[in-house]
């Protein structure tokens, strides 16, 4: 049966019950035991969200390096936004058809998500990925051997590159 300690669970195999209570055992004594760990306290609520915690204590830490320069405190994560977001907002505001980039954008996705699983799909089948796998490098080839390997070659893949890329931006 079970017999307890402040620090450690002992089980040991004696079956004799007195009193509704397993006898009490030293461990030391005893060599069929067989002990198990403390489990670690509970965690403190601030433990389950540390996140919270570092931004509360970023916080108050801005808070009195502005009030020991002598600033009024300000809240710089609230007011300010990466350059990313802002350069994203100026070009949302900039389009006239929203509703039109929003279907593209959604049309998009479910174009992605239809194609993963078509991808899957032929990567399940016996011999389609091999075969697959040999074309890929086979075009790899002809193509390194096509526009790479001569400097004309080259020249002209770069031009022809430049002159896309014009033609999609448009000359300022």
């Amino acid at each position: 049966m079970a017999a307890t300690s402040p620090t450690t669970l002992s089980i040991s195999s004696s079956s004799t019950l007195v009193d509704a209570k397993a006898p009490r055992q030293p461990t030391a004594t005893s060599p069929q035991c067989v002990t198990i760990p403390n489990l670690p306290p509970p965690p403190v609520s601030s433990q389950t969200r540390p996140w919270k915690t570092t931004a509360y204590c970023r916080k108050i830490a801005r808070n009195v390096m502005a009030m020991a320069t002598g600033e009024a405190p300000a809240e710089v994560a609230a007011t300010e936004l990466p350059e990313f977001v802002k350069t994203v907002q100026e070009a949302w505001d900039k389009v006239e058809d929203k509703y039109a980039v929003t279907s593209l954008a959604i049309a998009g996705v479910v174009a992605l998500w239809g194609s993963t699983g078509m991808i899957s799909a032929i990567d399940r089948l016996p011999l389609i990925p091999g075969a697959l796998e040999i074309v890929g490098i086979s075009y790899t080839g002809w193509f390194a051997y096509k526009n790479l390997i001569f400097k004309p070659d080259r020249e002209a893949l770069i031009q022809k590159i430049r002159d896309i890329y014009q033609e999609i931006i448009g000359s300022s």
